[in-house]
């Protein structure tokens, strides 16, 4: 297992190794702006998804509009987020921004709300990449759970081989998907207005719709279309991870992430206007756009893999996002306290996978179905954005820095935009599964809060005041100590803790529970022949219940012995055997007796190891001595 380990995700790095493991502009573009980037993938069809069946072919008017609206909040969202990198180089984005200037509600409102959107944002990006590649496929429309759970292994495997790692291994598929997103919009646009092509895509089979075009349909489509906003945050969230200077490199990564999602989620959105592509159940937008442009040649599956290969470094983006963090809440006390960890390849490996297997779950409960995981999308993050942008608004208002009035004009401005948009898009997806998400976020929060109150009640307790600790004089510090040596049988496992007994205390007592007569007969008959003057008491079970009696018997004995300043060891011999399957064929009662000791305040659980060898190795050397018994149920017994 530990070859294997190694295989999969590389030895171990050392932490001077972190240095080596931060993103260039070159490498973080494509792991940080991904989710964005692929986004323009399914954002147009979910805009004609909710036009097309209203208004029919009036649909692609109105889609030219939205998509300009969306482009237009792309921009208050790149302008508000630098101000956010250059104010909070360490990263956390809008958990920490809310946290520090609204206060830890808001901050953890903001946290719960980034944590679900990045679990959407694995769960929809999978489920995305898998219907694109079974449009070229149709093969594989049947098995889209199965392969979306195949790609997620690969993504968890490939980010717990560490950062640097994962950029390379990531990397490369986002630039080819730029380069087949540009190239098609380029040949497209060509072919209609220079070669003058006429498009002949399925749209012409419609009419007008059966509803008229209405304010809020407009709203509706313009709430489906902003997932193509997603993953704007990650950048902010993950500054810490770029080399130095991180913020004017996380920056630039995110005014190249604003371009090219201009150009690609425009221009495809005018592919779709020009060659009047229809969402079908069978084949997506952009299959229906590129068969037209490129026919099925090269071209054509080109783009079908490179844009299954982005969707699923969207997936990625989340990767690098969700454990930064949890490691943050987990550092202020909201998350596990392992979420903090760095793994053996310096990622946050407790982090990757918990987000695994959610996504995973989600994956599996709604079918890899993108239309029914996208109405539970984009809700969480633009909650996020307003709390960063309300965040950031005062911050301004607070440290008034030398133009201070221009960068609170732009937040503020973020900040409602963004709200409004939270409004549309909760009033327009609510029954489209919106609703789960609104329900979630508080009781994340919920969650949230009650670890840190677990957190500080820890801490309270264990907390040491200056003058306890001077008062403390370790020459006279003694503890009476009782031990208690639970035994099954005579045996070298339970001799060996009889002996350890005898080292710490002279206040022993050893316990047997006997299930029958015969047995209890037999145990004290072996008892008799050890050299010990250690007490025995041997506990009749007529019900054979082991584990009860024995917890009565220590409650009793610590209700009648203990005095202040004593101490109540019990010692617990266990075997340890050489393969994991063995523990199986034994009974693991240690486990239910250590849970329920751990309740005392006064009793030390020990345990004593004893390894045994190889089962074989045992048999060979016991036949060789002439012990026949191994074999001989009569001779065993006697």
């Amino acid at each position: 297992m530990s070859w294997l380990k190694r295989f999969i995700i590389g030895k171990p790095l050392d932490n001077e190794a972190l240095k080596d493991e931060k993103y260039s502009v070159f490498w973080g573009l494509p792991i940080l702006s991904s989710d964005a980037i692929s986004s323009v993938a399914y954002a147009t069809e979910e805009v004609l998804i909710v036009l097309i069946p209203a208004v029919g072919v009036l649909a692609f008017k109105p889609l030219i509009g939205i998509s300009w609206a969306i482009i237009g909040l792309l921009a208050i969202l790149t302008f508000s987020y630098r101000q956010t990198i250059m104010a909070y180089p360490g990263g956390g984005g809008a958990y920490v921004v809310a946290s520090e200037n609204l206060g830890s509600y808001a901050g953890v409102a903001a946290g719960s709300a980034l944590a679900i959107d990045y679990i959407l944002t694995v769960a929809v990006s999978i489920s995305s990449g898998v219907f694109i590649i079974s449009s070229a496929f149709p093969i594989l429309l049947k098995h889209q759970v199965l392969l979306a759970l195949i790609i997620l292994g690969v993504i968890l495997i490939g980010n717990l081989r560490g950062i640097r790692e994962s950029a390379k291994f990531f990397g490369v598929p986002a630039y080819a998907f730029m380069f087949a997103m540009m190239s098609m919009i380029i040949v497209g646009v060509a072919k209609v207005y220079i070669f003058g092509k006429v498009p002949m895509g399925p749209a012409h089979l419609l009419g007008v719709g059966p509803e008229p075009l209405t304010i809020f349909l407009v709203l509706k489509a313009f709430s489906s279309g902003c997932a193509a906003l997603t993953g704007v945050e990650a950048v902010s969230n993950a500054v810490p991870n770029f080399k130095d200077p991180a913020p004017k490199h996380a920056n630039r990564v995110l005014l190249l992430l604003a371009f090219i999602v201009l150009c690609l989620f425009g221009g495809i959105s005018f592919l779709a206007y020009l060659y009047h592509a229809v969402p079908l159940a069978h084949e997506s937008v952009l299959s229906q756009i590129s068969t037209q442009i490129f026919g099925h040649n090269f071209m054509y599956y080109f783009i079908q893999v490179a844009t299954m290969v982005i969707l699923v470094m969207a997936a990625n983006t989340a990767f690098a996002g969700f454990p930064m963090l949890f490691s943050l809440m987990a550092r202020d006390g909201y998350a596990p306290r392992q979420m903090t960890q760095r793994g053996e390849r310096l990622s946050y490996s407790n982090g990757i996978l918990v987000l695994t297997l959610i996504a995973a779950f989600l994956i599996i409960i709604f079918n890899a179905s993108v239309t029914r995981l996208i109405g539970l999308y984009a809700v969480g993050v633009f909650i996020s954005f307003t709390l960063s942008q309300s965040g950031m608004f005062m911050h301004w208002l607070r440290r008034k820095d030398k133009g201070w009035h221009y960068k609170a004009a732009i937040n503020g401005f973020g900040a409602i935009v963004t709200f409004i948009t939270v409004l549309v898009i909760g009033n327009t997806k609510f029954f489209m599964g919106a609703w789960i998400v609104i329900v979630a976020i508080p009781i994340l929060m919920a969650m949230f809060m009650k670890i840190k109150r677990h957190y500080k009640a820890v801490a309270e307790q264990l907390r040491l005041k200056p003058e306890e600790l001077g008062a403390l004089d370790f020459s006279k510090a003694t503890y009476r100590n009782h031990v208690i040596v639970p035994i099954e049988s005579i045996n070298r496992a339970s001799v060996r803790a009889l002996r350890y007994a005898k080292t710490i205390s002279d206040n022993i007592v050893a316990f047997n529970i006997a299930t029958n007569e015969e047995a209890e007969h037999r145990f004290k008959e072996k008892w008799n022949q050890l050299n010990t003057n250690i007490p025995l008491i041997v506990k009749y079970s007529p019900y054979r219940k082991v584990v009860e009696p024995l917890l009565d018997f220590i409650e009793s004995y610590e209700e009648h012995n203990y005095q202040p300043g004593d101490m109540i060891t019990v010692i617990l011999p266990q075997f340890s055997v050489c393969h994991w399957w063995q523990n199986i064929l034994h009974n693991q009662s240690r486990l239910f007796i250590t849970r329920n000791l751990l309740k005392h305040k006064h009793i030390v659980i020990a345990t004593i190891p004893l390894q045994l060898r190889q089962d074989q190795m045992v048999i060979e050397e016991a036949h060789q001595k002439g012990m026949e018994s191994f074999d001989n149920p009569q001779k065993r017994s006697s």
